[in-house]
């Protein structure tokens, strides 16, 4: 039982705006640049070491003659895509290395600093754009321990060994690579996990809506039932008193026809809250809660049988919970994925004891990938390989996801394994106490909506 299959995710395709704001890389932009002339006025002006001021002056009004061009241009405020951002990223990286280059190079102590564009290329960029600065990134690193202006030490000064450099250079190209795939799919998976819930969110948002629909159906029926018992008594009346050759006869015919039918089309909107909409704080046995929320989950061809008892060696009664949105849709969404992979049968198997809940969902299609078993639940991380085996298309993982963080919020604990015979099982398991709620009906009783 694979995957349901959602609406493609935003993380699924390269977006139009990335995310970051170009007020956010102005504003580090004008940082380091303050930093960097402080830091040159100290060593030129304060400690007196013979340094290329002028050059290396210039290449920080470079930057910030694009700062200036940047804020002129176009509102700060605005969200850049990732190719901009690279360009942005990429030109910093390229005038860091030219003021190292001519401030000592590896020697430079703030040589560690290449890092920084990395790092904000890994969290905020595509890994693609994060490879290529990372790249660039070590090949200014190496172009840095070859070619630079030494720094002007004093004659009783540290001499820097070649190995030494060495030593900075293996360090520092070790530092990109680790900390941008490092930082790289921590934001990924942050990102991912991000759009996740908020598909979640939208998932039971619409389940809340249409448990609402239900309620404002019922309540239409009951208000306008009795006016239109009243027209319908009227009608009925004028009928009767009409003589059989007036030619206002039909016309009563047909208004007393019609007034039945509306009286029947509310009869069955009432009904279908009651079996199936509902309200949102219904009370019903469990295993209508699992009837409802397979009733529009079959498929033709596909058998979907649903059996309720209590475990073995076990006395309790069933328990009696509330018409819940989120578990709705949670259970709903694993009985859709089975019977959308079945061959030709699921089994939905209900139990409980005093202390749990237990419900077991069967099918006898192909069953779970083995290779992406123990990841299933993770957003964006689909079962591919087993959808193509039916002819469908990739899923993107979603359902399985959104399933489990809504059945989670109730307590419930969701364990995949595949059968021996071939075909897939999903097991979810409650506390009792986190679903049963306690019922005022008298033993055997249908439980109805109150109000």
């Amino acid at each position: 039982m694979p995957m349901a299959k959602p609406h493609p995710a935003p993380a699924a395709a390269p977006s139009q705006h990335g995310r970051l704001r170009l007020r956010t890389l102005v504003l580090i932009r004008w940082i380091a640049l303050l930093g960097q002339a402080i830091t040159l006025a100290v060593v030129y002006f304060g400690l007196g070491y013979a340094i290329p001021f002028i050059p290396a002056m210039a290449v920080i009004a470079a930057s910030g003659a694009l700062n200036v061009m940047i804020s002129i241009a176009r509102p700060t405020a605005t969200w850049i895509s990732d190719r901009e951002a690279f360009w942005n990223l990429g030109f910093d990286l390229v005038l860091l290395a030219a003021l190292l280059c001519l401030t000592g190079g590896l020697q430079n102590p703030f040589s560690i600093l290449i890092l920084a564009p990395v790092v904000i290329s890994g969290w905020a960029l595509s890994r693609r754009s994060t490879l290529i600065l990372s790249a660039m990134a070590v090949a200014l690193v190496s172009f840095l321990g070859l070619w630079y202006l030494p720094l002007p030490w004093p004659e009783s000064g540290i001499l820097l060994s070649p190995i030494y450099l060495a030593g900075v250079w293996a360090a520092l190209v070790t530092a990109v690579i680790f900390i941008a795939s490092y930082v790289s799919s921590v934001a990924t998976e942050s990102q991912r996990m991000s759009q996740a819930l908020a598909a979640t969110q939208l998932a039971l948002a619409r389940e809340q809506q249409l448990s609402a629909l239900g309620g404002l159906a019922a309540a239409a029926a009951h208000e306008l039932g009795t006016p239109l018992g009243t027209i319908a008594v009227v009608a009925r009346e004028l009928q009767r008193d009409l003589p059989e050759d007036s030619p206002l006869r039909e016309d009563v015919e047909l208004l007393h026809a019609e007034s039945l039918r509306c009286r029947s089309i509310l009869a069955g909107l009432a009904e279908r809250p009651a079996g199936d909409g509902g309200l949102p704080y219904h009370q019903l046995p469990m295993v209508a809660l699992v009837e409802a929320a397979a009733a529009a989950r079959q498929r033709d061809g596909v058998e979907l049988e649903i059996t309720a008892a209590p475990a073995v060696d076990s006395a309790a009664p069933q328990p009696t919970v509330t018409r819940n949105a989120e578990v709705l849709h949670g259970v709903g969404t694993l009985i859709q994925n089975a019977v959308q992979f079945a061959r030709h049968r699921v089994q939905v198997d209900l139990t409980w004891d005093e202390e749990s809940v237990m419900l077991r969902i069967a099918d006898d299609g192909p069953g779970f990938d083995l290779t992406v078993l123990s990841r299933i639940g993770e957003p964006y991380y689909s079962t591919g390989a087993r959808a193509r085996r039916r002819g469908e298309e990739d899923h993107m993982g979603l359902g399985i996801f959104i399933a489990q963080t809504l059945l989670a919020h109730h307590g419930a604990s969701l364990d995949f394994s595949n059968e021996v015979a071939g075909g897939a099982v999903v097991e979810i398991r409650w506390p009792r106490d986190s679903l049963e709620v306690a019922s005022t009906a008298p033993p055997g009783a249908p439980l109805r909506a109150v109000g």
